[in-house]
């Protein structure tokens, strides 16, 4: 059986091969600076809405050698489809850098072939040594679900979301209005990062002594910056419970978004 998250524990195991990823924040912050030197109002205005006026999908191929450098890819980068959270850019990262998928709300299904072939590609195949799942605060694939409003087609995928809220006890106490709709945002992370670790390929992974680790993140619309989570797993023996409620909560009490 495998044993419960414990924050204290984990960190402290996958610190040296975490290290790696602190030059990413601090990379974010230097662009979230850099943004905020050119337009002031550039994260407030972001953070009100995105207005995009393209749909682009697939994948740009610019030759042999973009192909070759994804071959060594250290991350691979599960996140959200919004226009506002461009991975690459947030933390100035070259192409080859980061292999990514995104969809609607960062949701990570079993049952979703895209997703779990991209991971499994990621893993088995390019030999990632990380695996990031980043949300976004103000997440409006969280926000219909928190509001029960109707979209259409992708209610059916926003239903997970609602799940999750229904079944937690804990949120049911929380009155402020933010807190709620930041915590579910952190608490869709950690269902994902629960869900792709229950994968037979990651604990095969894990099993045979792979470097892998995979982390928990959130960037914030109204500053630019990427919050560290502290959900990171290196190995079988941890998982990630569908609910870290309390680990979340505390971190709100020190960290303040």
């Amino acid at each position: 059986m495998l044993n419960a998250y414990h924050p204290e524990s984990a960190v402290h195991d996958c610190q040296a091969k975490k290290a790696c990823l602190s030059s990413l924040l601090q990379k974010n912050r230097e662009w979230s600076a850099s943004i905020q030197a050119l337009q002031k109002d550039f994260f407030i205005k972001s953070a009100q809405g995105q207005t995009p006026g393209i749909l682009w999908f697939g994948k740009i191929k610019l030759g042999d050698r973009i192909m070759m450098m994804s071959e060594t890819s250290t991350f691979d980068k599960l996140g959200c489809s919004d226009s506002r959270v461009p991975p690459e850019m947030i933390v100035q990262c070259d192409p080859g850098d980061m292999f990514v998928h995104r969809n609607i709300a960062n949701v990570c299904l079993s049952e979703d072939l895209n997703c779990m072939s991209v991971i499994q590609y990621a893993v088995e195949v390019l030999k990632v040594k990380h695996v990031i799942v980043c949300g976004h605060y103000g997440c409006g694939g969280v926000r219909a679900a928190i509001e029960n409003h109707s979209y259409g087609l992708i209610d059916n995928w926003l239903d997970r979301i609602k799940d999750m809220i229904s079944g937690s006890k804990h949120l049911k106490n929380i009155k402020d209005a933010q807190l709620y709709e930041d915590l579910v945002v952190e608490l869709n992370v950690a269902k994902s990062i629960h869900n792709i670790t229950q994968t037979s390929f990651f604990q095969k992974a894990w099993q045979n002594g792979q470097s892998l680790s995979i982390h928990g993140f959130c960037y914030d619309l109204r500053s630019g910056i990427l919050n560290d989570l502290d959900m990171d797993f290196d190995n079988h023996n941890q998982t990630m419970p569908p609910e870290q409620i309390k680990h979340l909560l505390g971190r709100k009490s020190s960290v303040k978004h």
